[in-house]
């Protein structure tokens, strides 16, 4: 039986004490995160494995427990209540608890393992990395001990699986959501977790399947190519299918599906935000000026990985002959490329109707006059390994700390209490930037709304992640089609008239779109 709300408000102004069960999952989880926690102290010498499997058993059983309690029994529908009445969701004294905490791990596990007990100069594992060895020697071997990223890599996992289990207890009610969190925790624990550990338990390179350049930026490094090319026939196809995936898998699937058969169905640093970042999705910035920060940033992100992998690939272009590359075939193929990309900008130039499209567009032509020009610079300069007079190696490590880990980790997942859970996918993120890009300009996929039906209750503004006031379009009845928009449904998940719907069909001039969007107002105002 439903629970009835003596409160004859038609909004609370306090929120409900938890129940028993959910008291119990938050007993039994933070007891879980206790023991982890307590292993920085390298307390469990001779009990390791057992506490460890016990601590990450009582992490899932918390959360299930706790889920159970919160939305088992309950009618569907949206399931957003008192987000601004909770510390840990209003920005309160627990989410910057939180928020320091997140950031501290992530600050440690990125820049001082050695303080997490990862062992240095032939020394066994201690401490909280130590903990997790006998996890990474059943999956990879007795001789395969845990490195900080495997620790990252396990508890970034668990939190998607658990918190998955806990989002789709959320929105049952909505088979879009139900099917794309299953694919997000199925991307995650098998390409981004297990198969990894199955190809280093047969010394093999390392591969993400699922990451893709230029969210995996070091994919053209020397070490990453040499690594494929050395393992033989296996390599060579995981060299081929990246490849592959960055000119014809990631277009195709962008141009039917847009940027969320990616950003919201397989990519793990999303699979995180729409889990475990679920309940801080409402304190995403919806400003002009955070949109205007948003797209300067992200894009200016995307620019720099260009000019990075341009460095990499210039710096052992002609230094093997097994590499294939050439000063002829690097000129060659990245001048076809670049035709191709201008031709597409061209092509699509009746969509450059406003002042943003118009700077969106001066920055893509600099962005191609700057490639021809490290191109040229590479022709010119053969035998050097400086690009602009910059080492390459440094403008590597620039962008690995700054973009690759200050920002993706610390900040994108560090800041979810405070900033809302897509920071780095929204402001940073290369992928997303040019996925944003195709996406915008020659994809089927937009959001339809029915302005008619709108009631301006702003649900879908308030949790759209990505900072969108979708309400704004939705009042004009106006069809979305934002490079930022990650397809993650939610806006249509909590509309409580069915006015935004998720649509993939043929591609509609957005000048045309905004033309039927002011006749429709023109209307309504006839008619007031």
């Amino acid at each position: 039986m439903n629970e009835i709300n003596p409160s004859l408000s038609l909004t609370e102004s306090s929120k409900r004490p938890l129940n028993t069960l959910q008291n119990i999952g938050l007993l039994i989880g933070f007891s879980g995160i206790a023991i982890i926690t307590f292993s920085l102290f390298s307390l469990y010498q001779n009990y390791s494995e057992i506490l460890l499997y016990s601590s990450l058993g009582a992490i899932s059983l918390g959360v299930i427990l706790y889920t159970i309690g919160t939305y088992i029994g309950k009618t569907p529908g949206i399931k957003n209540d008192y987000n601004w009445l909770s510390g840990l969701t209003n920005r309160g004294t627990t989410a910057w608890i939180a928020g320091i905490f997140i950031t501290t791990f992530y600050v440690l596990l990125y820049w001082y393992p050695q303080l997490l007990g990862l062992g240095v100069n032939g020394q066994s594992n201690s401490g909280l990395i130590g903990f997790f060895d006998p996890l990474s020697q059943l999956l990879k071997g007795p001789e395969k001990f845990a490195s900080e990223w495997f620790v990252y890599g396990t508890l970034y996992t668990l939190a998607i699986l658990v918190f998955g289990i806990k989002f789709i207890a959320k929105y049952k009610h909505n088979r879009y959501q139900v099917i794309r969190t299953i694919s997000v925790m199925f991307f995650q624990l098998g390409f981004a977790f297990i198969i990894p550990a199955i190809l280093e338990a047969m010394s093999l390179p390392y591969n993400d399947f699922k990451n893709v350049w230029p969210l995996n930026y070091y994919f053209f490094d020397t070490w990453n190519i040499n690594g494929y090319l050395n393992a033989g026939n296996i390599g060579l196809f995981m060299l081929i299918f990246g490849v592959a995936m960055i000119l014809l898998v990631t277009p195709i699937l962008t141009y039917f599906f847009g940027k969320r058969w990616y950003c919201s169905w397989v990519c793990g640093c999303g699979g995180l935000a729409e889990t475990a970042g679920d309940p801080f999705r409402h304190l995403s910035d919806k400003s002009v000026k955070a949109w205007k920060i948003e797209r300067w940033s992200i894009h200016l992100v995307l620019v720099l990985a260009f000019i990075m992998t341009i460095a990499v690939i210039y710096n052992y272009r002609a230094q093997e002959v097994r590499y294939l590359v050439t000063t002829e075939s690097f000129l060659i193929g990245f001048t076809i490329l670049m035709l191709s990309l201008a031709g597409i900008t061209f092509y699509n130039r009746d969509k450059w109707i406003n002042k943003h499209n118009r700077i969106a567009f001066i920055i893509g032509a600099c962005l191609l006059g700057l490639v021809f020009l490290c191109i040229g610079l590479s022709y010119f300069t053969f035998g050097s390994n400086d690009l602009f007079f910059i080492q390459t190696y440094k403008i590597q490590q620039f962008y690995g700390f700054f973009i690759g880990a200050a920002f993706s980790g610390v900040v994108g997942v560090g800041f979810y209490p405070i900033m809302g859970s897509r920071v780095w996918c929204r402001f940073g993120c290369p992928m997303a930037g040019l996925l944003g890009l195709q996406q915008k300009f020659f994809s089927r996929f937009r959001i339809t709304t029915n302005g008619s039906q709108c009631i301006s209750c702003g649900n879908c503004s308030t949790y759209c992640e990505m900072g969108i006031d979708v309400r704004a379009y939705a009042e004009k009845g106006q069809d979305i089609v934002r490079a930022s928009c990650v397809g993650c449904g939610i806006c249509s998940a909590v509309c409580p008239r069915g006015v935004l719907k998720l649509e993939n069909g043929p591609m509609i001039d957005q000048r045309a779109s905004e033309k039927r969007a002011f006749f429709i107002a023109e209307d309504e105002i006839k008619m007031l």
